[in-house]
Protein backbone atom coordinates (compact mmCIF):
# COMPACT_ATOMS: atom_id res chain seq x y z
CA UNK A 1 0.00 0.00 0.00
CA UNK A 2 1.44 3.50 -0.92
CA UNK A 3 0.37 4.81 1.98
CA UNK A 4 2.37 3.06 4.37
CA UNK A 5 5.24 3.79 3.08
CA UNK A 6 5.02 7.50 4.59
CA UNK A 7 3.89 6.36 7.70
CA UNK A 8 7.26 4.61 8.27
CA UNK A 9 9.03 7.64 7.25
CA UNK A 10 7.60 9.90 9.65
CA UNK A 11 8.14 6.92 12.24
CA UNK A 12 11.66 6.73 11.78
CA UNK A 13 12.18 10.54 11.76
CA UNK A 14 10.16 10.35 14.92
CA UNK A 15 12.88 7.73 16.62
CA UNK A 16 15.63 9.36 15.44
CA UNK A 17 14.56 13.27 17.03
CA UNK A 18 13.38 12.14 19.86
CA UNK A 19 17.16 11.26 21.05
CA UNK A 20 18.25 14.24 20.52
CA UNK A 21 15.46 16.51 22.82
CA UNK A 22 16.23 18.44 25.41
CA UNK A 23 13.02 19.16 27.41
CA UNK A 24 10.05 17.07 28.07
CA UNK A 25 12.47 13.73 27.45
CA UNK A 26 9.74 11.71 29.41
CA UNK A 27 6.73 12.46 27.49
CA UNK A 28 8.67 12.74 24.13
CA UNK A 29 9.89 9.11 24.84
CA UNK A 30 6.42 7.64 25.60
CA UNK A 31 5.49 9.17 22.35
CA UNK A 32 8.18 6.97 20.98
CA UNK A 33 7.04 3.79 22.47
CA UNK A 34 3.40 4.42 21.39
CA UNK A 35 4.56 5.23 17.96
CA UNK A 36 6.15 2.03 17.99
CA UNK A 37 3.41 -0.33 19.35
CA UNK A 38 1.58 1.43 16.47
CA UNK A 39 3.77 0.39 13.70
CA UNK A 40 3.67 -3.19 14.83
CA UNK A 41 -0.01 -3.08 13.23
CA UNK A 42 1.17 -1.18 10.35
CA UNK A 43 3.93 -3.61 9.23
CA UNK A 44 1.49 -6.54 9.70
CA UNK A 45 -0.88 -4.66 7.52
CA UNK A 46 1.71 -3.83 5.20
CA UNK A 47 2.32 -7.65 4.98
CA UNK A 48 -0.77 -9.13 4.13
CA UNK A 49 -0.12 -8.33 0.61
CA UNK A 50 -3.06 -10.90 -0.62
CA UNK A 51 -5.66 -9.17 1.94
CA UNK A 52 -7.68 -5.84 0.46
CA UNK A 53 -7.59 -3.51 3.05
CA UNK A 54 -11.11 -2.06 4.46
CA UNK A 55 -12.03 1.34 3.50
CA UNK A 56 -11.62 1.77 7.96
CA UNK A 57 -8.23 0.47 7.68
CA UNK A 58 -7.67 2.82 5.00
CA UNK A 59 -8.66 5.76 6.45
CA UNK A 60 -7.39 5.67 9.75
CA UNK A 61 -3.98 5.09 8.38
CA UNK A 62 -4.53 8.40 6.07
CA UNK A 63 -5.37 10.16 9.69
CA UNK A 64 -2.38 8.23 11.30
CA UNK A 65 0.09 9.93 8.68
CA UNK A 66 -1.44 13.57 9.59
CA UNK A 67 -1.08 12.70 13.25
CA UNK A 68 2.31 11.29 12.91
CA UNK A 69 3.52 14.04 11.35
CA UNK A 70 1.44 16.58 13.85
CA UNK A 71 3.63 14.47 16.42
CA UNK A 72 6.91 14.88 14.84
CA UNK A 73 6.73 18.17 14.85
CA UNK A 74 5.82 19.11 18.72
CA UNK A 75 8.94 16.92 19.21
CA UNK A 76 10.80 18.57 17.01
CA UNK A 77 10.05 21.73 18.81
CA UNK A 78 12.01 20.44 22.19
CA UNK A 79 14.81 19.64 20.15
CA UNK A 80 15.37 23.79 18.16
CA UNK A 81 17.97 26.18 19.25
CA UNK A 82 15.33 28.42 20.39
CA UNK A 83 13.70 25.92 22.29
CA UNK A 84 13.25 28.27 25.67
CA UNK A 85 11.98 30.99 23.51
CA UNK A 86 9.21 29.01 22.39
CA UNK A 87 8.50 27.23 25.79
CA UNK A 88 8.28 30.81 27.04
CA UNK A 89 5.83 31.87 24.52
CA UNK A 90 3.54 28.85 25.13
CA UNK A 91 0.80 28.82 27.64
CA UNK A 92 0.08 25.37 27.05
CA UNK A 93 2.74 23.17 28.67
CA UNK A 94 2.02 19.67 28.44
CA UNK A 95 -1.21 19.80 27.16
CA UNK A 96 0.31 19.49 23.25
CA UNK A 97 1.73 15.79 24.68
CA UNK A 98 -1.71 14.88 25.97
CA UNK A 99 -3.46 15.80 22.57
CA UNK A 100 -1.05 13.97 20.57
CA UNK A 101 -1.14 11.26 23.02
CA UNK A 102 -4.49 10.89 22.68
CA UNK A 103 -4.70 11.02 18.74
CA UNK A 104 -1.94 8.40 18.51
CA UNK A 105 -4.28 5.92 21.53
CA UNK A 106 -7.69 6.66 18.89
CA UNK A 107 -5.48 5.34 15.77
CA UNK A 108 -4.25 2.20 17.12
CA UNK A 109 -7.75 2.03 18.27
CA UNK A 110 -9.20 1.64 15.56
CA UNK A 111 -6.84 -0.36 13.64
CA UNK A 112 -6.74 -3.03 16.19
CA UNK A 113 -10.29 -3.10 15.93
CA UNK A 114 -10.03 -3.26 12.19
CA UNK A 115 -7.63 -5.88 12.19
CA UNK A 116 -8.35 -8.09 15.18
CA UNK A 117 -4.83 -9.07 15.48
CA UNK A 118 -3.54 -11.77 17.67
CA UNK A 119 -0.49 -9.33 18.63
CA UNK A 120 -3.08 -6.98 19.47
CA UNK A 121 -3.98 -8.08 22.91
CA UNK A 122 -0.02 -7.86 23.43
CA UNK A 123 0.54 -4.24 22.01
CA UNK A 124 -3.05 -3.00 24.29
CA UNK A 125 -0.80 -3.21 27.26
CA UNK A 126 1.23 0.44 25.96
CA UNK A 127 -2.60 2.01 25.14
CA UNK A 128 -4.44 0.31 28.34
CA UNK A 129 -6.30 3.64 29.70
CA UNK A 130 -5.61 3.17 33.41
CA UNK A 131 -2.03 2.52 32.96
CA UNK A 132 -1.62 5.21 30.10
CA UNK A 133 -2.99 7.86 31.88
CA UNK A 134 -0.56 7.17 35.39
CA UNK A 135 2.27 6.43 33.21
CA UNK A 136 1.47 10.12 31.81
CA UNK A 137 1.05 11.53 35.09
CA UNK A 138 4.26 10.36 36.24
CA UNK A 139 6.06 11.57 32.76
CA UNK A 140 4.75 15.21 33.41
CA UNK A 141 5.82 15.55 36.63
CA UNK A 142 9.59 14.37 35.96
CA UNK A 143 9.83 16.14 32.62
CA UNK A 144 8.39 19.68 34.75
CA UNK A 145 10.74 19.31 37.21
CA UNK A 146 13.51 19.38 35.16
CA UNK A 147 12.29 21.89 32.96
CA UNK A 148 11.89 24.03 35.66
CA UNK A 149 16.02 23.57 36.24
CA UNK A 150 16.32 24.34 32.95
CA UNK A 151 14.17 27.36 33.16
CA UNK A 152 16.50 29.11 35.78
CA UNK A 153 19.87 28.15 33.81
CA UNK A 154 18.08 30.09 31.20
CA UNK A 155 17.47 32.91 33.37
CA UNK A 156 21.37 32.91 34.74
CA UNK A 157 22.76 32.91 31.28
CA UNK A 158 20.63 35.79 30.34
CA UNK A 159 21.54 38.44 33.29
CA UNK A 160 20.93 41.52 30.97
CA UNK A 161 17.48 40.40 30.14
CA UNK A 162 16.67 39.07 33.67
CA UNK A 163 13.39 41.28 34.70
CA UNK A 164 11.41 39.97 31.47
CA UNK A 165 12.87 36.78 31.92
CA UNK A 166 11.96 36.72 35.31
CA UNK A 167 7.61 37.41 34.54
CA UNK A 168 7.88 34.79 31.86
CA UNK A 169 9.60 31.93 33.50
CA UNK A 170 7.26 32.85 36.61
CA UNK A 171 4.12 32.13 34.27
CA UNK A 172 5.84 28.86 33.27
CA UNK A 173 6.69 27.76 36.82
CA UNK A 174 2.65 28.71 38.17
CA UNK A 175 1.42 26.94 35.13
CA UNK A 176 3.90 24.07 35.78
CA UNK A 177 2.34 24.12 39.32
CA UNK A 178 -1.13 24.76 39.03
CA UNK A 179 -3.07 22.29 40.48
CA UNK A 180 -5.66 20.05 37.54
CA UNK A 181 -9.15 20.38 38.08
CA UNK A 182 -9.44 17.11 36.50
CA UNK A 183 -7.85 15.49 39.81
CA UNK A 184 -10.85 16.94 41.67
CA UNK A 185 -14.00 15.20 41.72
CA UNK A 186 -17.74 15.97 39.87
CA UNK A 187 -19.89 15.65 43.05
CA UNK A 188 -22.24 17.05 45.76
CA UNK A 189 -20.51 19.79 47.46
CA UNK A 190 -21.54 21.02 51.30
CA UNK A 191 -22.63 24.60 51.67
CA UNK A 192 -19.45 25.46 53.81
CA UNK A 193 -17.46 24.53 51.03
CA UNK A 194 -18.44 27.38 48.90
CA UNK A 195 -17.30 31.35 48.93
CA UNK A 196 -19.12 33.54 46.69
CA UNK A 197 -20.65 37.07 47.85
CA UNK A 198 -24.69 36.48 47.83
CA UNK A 199 -26.62 38.37 47.18
CA UNK A 200 -24.31 40.52 45.56
CA UNK A 201 -21.60 41.35 42.96
CA UNK A 202 -23.98 39.03 40.46
CA UNK A 203 -21.84 38.79 37.48
CA UNK A 204 -24.98 37.53 35.30
CA UNK A 205 -29.20 37.33 35.61
CA UNK A 206 -31.08 35.78 33.53
CA UNK A 207 -35.20 34.89 34.68
CA UNK A 208 -33.91 31.70 36.05
CA UNK A 209 -31.01 32.01 37.70
CA UNK A 210 -27.90 34.07 38.75
CA UNK A 211 -24.49 33.82 38.15
CA UNK A 212 -21.47 34.67 40.58
CA UNK A 213 -18.16 34.48 41.14
CA UNK A 214 -16.56 32.48 44.25
CA UNK A 215 -13.84 29.82 45.21
CA UNK A 216 -14.27 26.11 45.73
CA UNK A 217 -11.48 23.67 46.63
CA UNK A 218 -8.77 26.52 45.67
CA UNK A 219 -10.44 27.08 42.65
CA UNK A 220 -11.58 29.94 40.97
CA UNK A 221 -15.28 28.75 40.70
CA UNK A 222 -18.20 30.12 38.32
CA UNK A 223 -21.68 29.53 40.51
CA UNK A 224 -24.54 29.26 39.14
CA UNK A 225 -27.96 29.99 41.63
CA UNK A 226 -31.48 28.89 40.59
CA UNK A 227 -33.78 31.75 41.42
CA UNK A 228 -37.38 29.59 40.65
CA UNK A 229 -36.48 26.37 40.20
CA UNK A 230 -38.87 23.81 39.32
CA UNK A 231 -40.71 21.95 42.08
CA UNK A 232 -38.33 19.03 42.19
CA UNK A 233 -37.05 17.83 45.95
CA UNK A 234 -33.31 17.20 46.34
CA UNK A 235 -33.24 13.33 46.23
CA UNK A 236 -34.80 13.50 42.16
CA UNK A 237 -32.11 16.22 41.80
CA UNK A 238 -29.35 13.51 43.22
CA UNK A 239 -30.48 10.63 41.36
CA UNK A 240 -30.17 12.60 38.11
CA UNK A 241 -26.95 14.00 38.88
CA UNK A 242 -25.26 10.61 39.85
CA UNK A 243 -26.26 9.51 36.43
CA UNK A 244 -24.85 11.96 34.74
CA UNK A 245 -21.35 12.49 36.88
CA UNK A 246 -20.65 9.12 34.89
CA UNK A 247 -21.09 10.39 31.30
CA UNK A 248 -19.48 13.92 32.82
CA UNK A 249 -16.36 11.76 33.42
CA UNK A 250 -15.39 11.09 30.35
CA UNK A 251 -15.66 14.12 28.75
CA UNK A 252 -12.16 15.19 30.91
CA UNK A 253 -10.28 17.45 28.60
CA UNK A 254 -8.95 20.76 29.68
CA UNK A 255 -10.75 22.33 26.98
CA UNK A 256 -14.16 21.30 28.19
CA UNK A 257 -15.37 23.64 30.26
CA UNK A 258 -14.72 21.89 33.66
CA UNK A 259 -18.07 21.02 36.35
CA UNK A 260 -17.35 20.63 39.39
CA UNK A 261 -20.83 19.17 41.21
CA UNK A 262 -23.86 20.50 42.70
CA UNK A 263 -25.10 22.17 46.10
CA UNK A 264 -28.53 22.21 47.85
CA UNK A 265 -29.03 24.80 50.68
CA UNK A 266 -31.64 25.40 53.06
CA UNK A 267 -32.84 21.54 52.12
CA UNK A 268 -34.45 21.13 55.93
CA UNK A 269 -36.28 24.59 55.41
CA UNK A 270 -38.91 25.78 53.64
CA UNK A 271 -37.23 26.99 50.53
CA UNK A 272 -34.40 24.94 49.06
CA UNK A 273 -31.90 26.53 47.11
CA UNK A 274 -30.22 24.55 44.00
CA UNK A 275 -26.48 25.48 42.61
CA UNK A 276 -24.30 24.71 40.06
CA UNK A 277 -20.59 24.87 40.73
CA UNK A 278 -18.46 25.35 37.50
CA UNK A 279 -15.16 26.60 36.44
CA UNK A 280 -14.73 30.10 35.63
CA UNK A 281 -13.61 31.92 32.60
CA UNK A 282 -12.68 34.95 33.03
CA UNK A 283 -12.93 36.52 29.38
CA UNK A 284 -16.77 35.09 28.91
CA UNK A 285 -17.95 33.78 25.88
CA UNK A 286 -15.81 33.42 22.65
CA UNK A 287 -18.07 36.08 20.66
CA UNK A 288 -17.97 38.31 23.94
CA UNK A 289 -13.82 38.28 23.11
CA UNK A 290 -14.74 38.75 19.23
CA UNK A 291 -16.38 41.71 19.92
CA UNK A 292 -14.11 43.82 22.25
CA UNK A 293 -10.45 45.73 21.76
CA UNK A 294 -8.04 42.65 22.54
CA UNK A 295 -5.83 42.86 20.38
CA UNK A 296 -5.31 38.93 18.52
CA UNK A 297 -2.31 38.15 16.14
CA UNK A 298 -2.39 35.53 14.42
CA UNK A 299 -0.68 32.80 16.27
CA UNK A 300 -3.23 33.48 19.25
CA UNK A 301 -6.31 32.89 16.57
CA UNK A 302 -4.61 29.54 15.86
CA UNK A 303 -4.16 29.07 19.06
CA UNK A 304 -7.63 29.89 20.07
CA UNK A 305 -8.78 27.45 17.35
CA UNK A 306 -6.69 24.53 18.16
CA UNK A 307 -8.14 24.81 21.56
CA UNK A 308 -11.53 24.62 20.48
CA UNK A 309 -10.82 22.04 17.77
CA UNK A 310 -9.11 19.59 21.17
CA UNK A 311 -12.63 20.73 22.75
CA UNK A 312 -15.10 18.77 20.24
CA UNK A 313 -12.75 16.15 19.13
CA UNK A 314 -13.04 14.81 22.52
CA UNK A 315 -16.59 15.21 23.06
CA UNK A 316 -16.93 13.66 19.43
CA UNK A 317 -14.21 10.38 20.25
CA UNK A 318 -16.46 10.08 23.80
CA UNK A 319 -18.58 7.38 22.98
CA UNK A 320 -18.45 4.28 20.02
CA UNK A 321 -22.14 5.96 18.58
CA UNK A 322 -22.07 9.43 17.39
CA UNK A 323 -21.33 11.94 20.29
CA UNK A 324 -22.39 15.70 18.97
CA UNK A 325 -22.62 19.20 20.96
CA UNK A 326 -25.90 20.15 19.07
CA UNK A 327 -25.67 23.89 19.01
CA UNK A 328 -22.09 24.40 18.14
CA UNK A 329 -21.68 28.32 18.27
CA UNK A 330 -18.87 31.22 19.24
CA UNK A 331 -21.69 31.66 22.25
CA UNK A 332 -21.25 28.26 23.55
CA UNK A 333 -17.27 28.68 23.76
CA UNK A 334 -15.77 30.34 26.98
CA UNK A 335 -12.88 32.00 27.52
CA UNK A 336 -10.36 31.60 30.05
CA UNK A 337 -7.02 33.36 31.41
CA UNK A 338 -4.42 32.99 28.53
CA UNK A 339 -6.88 33.31 25.87
CA UNK A 340 -7.71 29.08 26.75
CA UNK A 341 -10.80 28.51 24.72
CA UNK A 342 -12.90 25.64 26.59
CA UNK A 343 -16.07 23.81 25.16
CA UNK A 344 -19.30 24.48 26.94
CA UNK A 345 -23.15 24.77 26.77
CA UNK A 346 -23.92 20.62 27.64
CA UNK A 347 -22.43 19.60 30.88
CA UNK A 348 -25.01 18.22 33.00
CA UNK A 349 -27.97 19.41 30.83
CA UNK A 350 -29.74 16.75 32.29
CA UNK A 351 -29.44 18.17 35.83
CA UNK A 352 -30.12 21.65 34.83
CA UNK A 353 -33.33 20.53 32.96
CA UNK A 354 -34.58 18.70 36.69
CA UNK A 355 -33.92 22.59 37.64
CA UNK A 356 -34.80 25.05 35.41
CA UNK A 357 -38.19 25.90 33.68
CA UNK A 358 -38.33 26.69 29.93
CA UNK A 359 -37.49 29.70 28.93
CA UNK A 360 -38.04 31.28 25.38
CA UNK A 361 -34.32 31.58 23.81
CA UNK A 362 -32.21 34.24 24.51
CA UNK A 363 -32.61 36.85 21.19
CA UNK A 364 -29.13 38.45 21.94
CA UNK A 365 -27.44 35.49 20.57
CA UNK A 366 -26.39 35.31 16.77
CA UNK A 367 -29.43 33.39 15.11
CA UNK A 368 -28.73 29.57 15.05
CA UNK A 369 -29.70 29.02 11.05
CA UNK A 370 -26.18 30.65 9.99
CA UNK A 371 -24.36 27.67 11.86
CA UNK A 372 -26.64 25.45 10.15
CA UNK A 373 -25.09 23.09 7.00
CA UNK A 374 -26.72 22.76 3.70
CA UNK A 375 -27.55 19.21 4.68
CA UNK A 376 -29.76 20.49 7.68
CA UNK A 377 -31.41 23.39 6.14
CA UNK A 378 -32.24 21.02 4.07
CA UNK A 379 -33.59 18.52 6.26
CA UNK A 380 -33.99 19.98 9.89
CA UNK A 381 -33.44 16.55 11.51
CA UNK A 382 -30.62 15.60 9.67
CA UNK A 383 -27.62 16.16 11.82
CA UNK A 384 -24.11 14.58 12.51
CA UNK A 385 -21.08 15.08 13.11
CA UNK A 386 -20.47 16.41 10.15
CA UNK A 387 -23.00 19.12 10.28
CA UNK A 388 -21.22 19.88 13.32
CA UNK A 389 -18.17 20.07 11.56
CA UNK A 390 -19.55 22.79 9.10
CA UNK A 391 -21.05 24.90 12.45
CA UNK A 392 -17.37 24.08 13.93
CA UNK A 393 -16.17 26.09 10.03
CA UNK A 394 -18.42 29.18 11.05
CA UNK A 395 -16.89 29.25 14.63
CA UNK A 396 -13.54 29.24 13.21
CA UNK A 397 -14.12 32.00 10.36
CA UNK A 398 -15.68 33.59 13.09
CA UNK A 399 -12.01 33.98 15.04
CA UNK A 400 -10.37 34.56 12.02
CA UNK A 401 -12.24 37.76 11.06
CA UNK A 402 -14.07 38.57 14.31
CA UNK A 403 -17.30 39.49 12.24
CA UNK A 404 -20.42 37.65 13.31
CA UNK A 405 -21.91 35.25 10.43
CA UNK A 406 -24.16 36.27 7.53
CA UNK A 407 -24.63 39.37 9.74
CA UNK A 408 -27.85 41.05 8.78
CA UNK A 409 -29.64 38.39 6.62
CA UNK A 410 -32.77 36.75 7.54
CA UNK A 411 -32.94 32.93 7.65
CA UNK A 412 -34.79 32.98 3.97
CA UNK A 413 -31.54 35.15 3.06
CA UNK A 414 -29.07 32.35 4.86
CA UNK A 415 -30.81 29.46 3.41
CA UNK A 416 -30.72 30.66 -0.23
CA UNK A 417 -26.87 31.57 0.35
CA UNK A 418 -26.07 28.39 1.62
CA UNK A 419 -28.03 26.10 0.24
CA UNK A 420 -28.94 27.25 -3.15
CA UNK A 421 -25.95 29.43 -3.67
CA UNK A 422 -23.56 27.47 -1.99
CA UNK A 423 -21.58 30.67 -0.65
CA UNK A 424 -18.60 30.66 1.86
CA UNK A 425 -18.46 33.93 3.26
CA UNK A 426 -14.67 35.43 2.48
CA UNK A 427 -11.59 35.37 4.79
CA UNK A 428 -9.17 38.28 4.55
CA UNK A 429 -6.14 38.59 2.40
CA UNK A 430 -3.82 37.83 5.53
CA UNK A 431 -5.18 35.00 7.16
CA UNK A 432 -2.27 32.08 6.90
CA UNK A 433 -3.15 30.22 4.24
CA UNK A 434 -3.48 26.51 5.99
CA UNK A 435 -5.98 28.35 8.12
CA UNK A 436 -7.55 29.04 5.40
CA UNK A 437 -7.62 26.11 3.80
CA UNK A 438 -9.17 24.38 6.84
CA UNK A 439 -11.73 26.82 7.48
CA UNK A 440 -13.06 25.99 4.12
CA UNK A 441 -12.36 22.34 4.03
CA UNK A 442 -15.19 22.68 7.21
CA UNK A 443 -17.39 24.53 5.35
CA UNK A 444 -17.36 22.58 2.26
CA UNK A 445 -20.99 22.22 0.65
CA UNK A 446 -20.26 18.38 0.23
CA UNK A 447 -20.55 16.71 3.58
CA UNK A 448 -17.89 14.05 2.62
CA UNK A 449 -15.27 16.66 2.15
CA UNK A 450 -15.22 17.80 5.69
CA UNK A 451 -12.42 17.33 8.02
CA UNK A 452 -12.76 15.09 11.47
CA UNK A 453 -12.27 16.11 14.68
CA UNK A 454 -9.20 14.75 14.54
CA UNK A 455 -7.70 15.64 11.46
CA UNK A 456 -9.07 19.36 12.15
CA UNK A 457 -7.01 19.16 16.16
CA UNK A 458 -3.51 17.36 14.38
CA UNK A 459 -3.50 20.10 11.48
CA UNK A 460 -3.93 23.11 13.31
CA UNK A 461 -1.50 21.77 15.99
CA UNK A 462 1.25 21.82 12.98
CA UNK A 463 0.66 24.91 11.91
CA UNK A 464 0.67 26.66 15.51
CA UNK A 465 4.26 24.78 16.17
CA UNK A 466 4.92 26.26 12.45
CA UNK A 467 3.78 29.72 13.27
CA UNK A 468 5.89 29.98 17.01
CA UNK A 469 9.16 29.00 15.48
CA UNK A 470 8.53 31.70 13.17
Amino acid sequence: MDIIDPIVSIASEIYTLVEKVKANKKRSHRVYDRVKALMELVNSIKKRHTVQASDDVVKALEELTITLRSAQELIEKYTSANMMKRILKSNSHGDEFDSVNERLNDAFQVLSGALQLEQGNALYRVFELNSRVKADEVDGKEDDAELEKLLLEHMKSHEDKMEALRKDVGKIFELLNKPSMTNVDIRMIKPAELEYEFPKKTLMRTSTSELYKGKYNGFTVAIKRYTDPVKASPSQVRSVFDKEVETMRRFESPNILRMFGICVQGEEGPSTQFLIIMEYCEKGSLRQVLDSDSELSWTRKVGMCLDAAQGLYRLHQTEEKSKVHGCINSSKFLVAEGYRVKLAGFELAQTETSLRKQTKPNKSEIGSLCYSSPQTLENINHYNKECEMYSFGIVLWEIATRKKPFDGCSDAEIYQKVNEDKVKEPLSDDCPEKLADLINACRDYDSFQRPSAGVMLDKLRSLLTQMEAE
